[in-house]
């Protein structure tokens, strides 16, 4: 009879996960300013993590360095157990396909109409016919609820529509892994939070993983299952929406009720 002190065998299948993204150590200075300073953090398979920080934080320059775009000073960024920061080209290549990126403000192709831009990468990468890109298309505008725009011109768009065009194109090859750069940045409240169920639709529909970067605290909060704080290139503390609310450092208190520490405006 086995005691009842004895440790109990873990299940076979109990073994911790890779993760999908794990960020190790990681620094970046441009012109001898230290931009990322030892970031360290974990992104699991289906979540939705945000990295929430200010202006000048850092956050732009790490998700350039999830997707391979720019390589660290020091440190890794492994995805799926490759490093990315050390890998043979062709697996950099392999790797970076796994990812859909959508820039700040879209930045789509003023010269191509909205189905064009959403075709480009399908185009491009694909061998797929004519016909199979336009059921692609119409589904990815679909997805984020632009159906039956496809021949607009892109100057008849508003900032949001072109927020929404940009995620039907990142999410066009299928992707795995979906970056959101600022998402939010210059929309209004109402339009925020369309761009915001946008991606919780986005989220709970496809089969990916999600990292997005803001500091727009009240997209964070709707959209995250994990919240990272990053301030001058460092984690202060990764937590669920409702944990991170309760997080007792104060520049994280101080970030949330809007009011900087002292040290912030001296």
């Amino acid at each position: 009879m086995t005691s009842p002190s004895a440790p109990v065998p873990a299940p076979a299948d109990a073994t911790p996960a890779v993760p999908r993204i794990a960020v190790i150590d990681l620094w970046k200075a441009f012109r001898g300013k230290e931009v990322l300073r030892g970031v360290n953090l974990e992104v699991t398979a289906g979540e939705s993590f945000v990295i929430l920080g200010g202006s000048g934080a850092g956050k732009s320059v790490l998700l350039k360095h999830l997707i391979g775009l720019i390589q660290p000073d020091r440190g890794h960024v492994v995805v799926d157990g490759e490093d990315l920061t050390c890998a043979e080209p062709a697996v950099c290549l392999q790797i970076r396909r796994k990812f859909g990126m959508s820039f700040q403000e879209g930045a789509l192709f003023d010269s191509m109409n909205v189905f064009e831009n959403v075709a480009f990468p399908l185009r491009r990468h694909t061998r797929m016919t004519e016909a199979e890109i336009a059921d692609r298309v119409h589904e990815c505008l679909q997805l984020v609820n632009l159906d039956g725009i496809g021949r607009k011109a892109t100057n008849e768009l508003s900032g949001g529509m072109r927020r929404r065009v940009g995620f039907a194109r990142a999410i066009a090859l299928q992707p795995e892994i979906l970056l959101f750069d600022e998402p939010n940045t210059g929309l209004d409240p109402l339009t925020s939070a369309v761009i915001d169920e946008v991606i919780i639709g986005m989220r709970d529909r496809l089969p990916v993983t999600m990292v997005t970067i803001t500091h727009d605290m009240r997209s964070a909060f709707r959209i995250a299952d994990r919240i990272a704080m990053l301030r001058d290139g460092r984690i202060l503390a990764v937590a669920q929406p409702e944990e991170f609310r309760q997080l007792p450092d104060p520049y994280i208190q101080g970030f949330l009720a809007g009011e900087p520490l002292e040290e912030e405006v001296a």
